[in-house]
């Protein structure tokens, strides 16, 4: 496995690669790697011959006051992972690689990309549709794999690159989570032992709406309730959004109907948390 930091070589190796008759597999990954990576670049392994993970913080999603110093990197570990992964190539730029001078072009989903997270972190998915936009041009790759974990992320790169006409397919695979139902997450690392067991209530509250779903309740209104009154049986968490939206469109819904988005946005200490489950009605 190769660890390699310049945009010039990873070109170069890509195009070996490409020119081997070779499938491109993509995971673009701020590191602090874990379980649900790894999901990931398995499922790129098993659908690609080459695969390529990228590890970098990105500076520009980011916005005053979040935790952008305090964001684990844990490196080597990272690297050492990605070798019993069995990755081809590490591609862990500095920032003066990706953003050499000021940026003054910049890639902006709209619509998408102000519902949601998009209210509390303003500029969030602008900065995430223009570094996935870099990293597509630099990596080249056939198949991008995401985590359903990330849903409006996913959602806006996909919209992004079907609005470009961008090569890669984009693949959405489940989220991967704790015994207790956590959902896994690099942020996870923040939670002291009382917050980390209150976390799990974020996944129950979207178990405890599967059910009343089921049972044939529709309005968003009752089933937001309903959730609420899970999360608010921890005095750690501070809600910040439960949504139920269309899955594809981000619209409020009043009630179910198609394919529905049903998301929470919480803090806890220093994390902000986000789940989501997604049903077909």
């Amino acid at each position: 496995m190769e660890v390699v930091e310049t945009i010039e070589k990873i070109r170069a190796i890509i195009l070996k690669a490409k020119s081997a008759g070779r499938a491109i597999g993509f995971v673009p990954t701020m590191g602090a790697l874990h379980e649900g990576h790894f999901s990931l670049i398995r499922a790129a392994k098993e659908q690609c011959s080459f695969v390529v993970v990228s590890i970098f913080v990105n500076p520009t999603q980011f916005g005053p006051g979040e935790d952008i110093d305090k964001y684990p990197r844990p490196f080597d570990a990272d690297i050492e992972a990605c070798k019993t992964e069995g990755v081809d190539v590490v591609f862990a730029p500095e920032a003066i690689q990706m953003y050499p001078r000021e940026n003054l072009t910049w890639v902006n989903v709209e619509k998408l990309s102000m519902p949601l997270c998009g209210k509390s972190r303003p500029g969030h998915f602008r900065g995430v549709a223009t570094i996935c936009c870099k990293l597509f041009n630099i990596v080249q790759p056939d198949i991008v794999f995401f985590g359903r974990k990330d849903a409006q992320q996913a959602i806006v790169v996909q919209r992004m690159a079907a609005d470009l006409n961008m090569p890669p397919r984009i693949i959405v695979c489940p989220t991967v989570r704790e015994i207790d139902g956590l959902a896994m997450s690099s942020r996870n690392a923040y939670l002291t032992a009382a917050q980390r067991k209150d976390a799990a209530l974020v996944y129950a509250a979207l178990q405890e709406v599967e059910v009343f779903i089921a049972a044939g309740e529709r309005k968003s209104k009752t089933l937001i309730s309903e959730m609420e009154k899970i999360l608010k049986i921890s005095r750690l968490i501070k809600i910040d959004y439960i949504s139920i939206v269309d899955a594809q469109a981000l619209d409020g819904l009043d009630e179910l109907k198609g394919k529905v988005l049903i998301a929470i946005a919480v803090k806890i200490g220093q994390a902000r948390l986000i789940d989501n489950i997604v049903i077909d009605v």
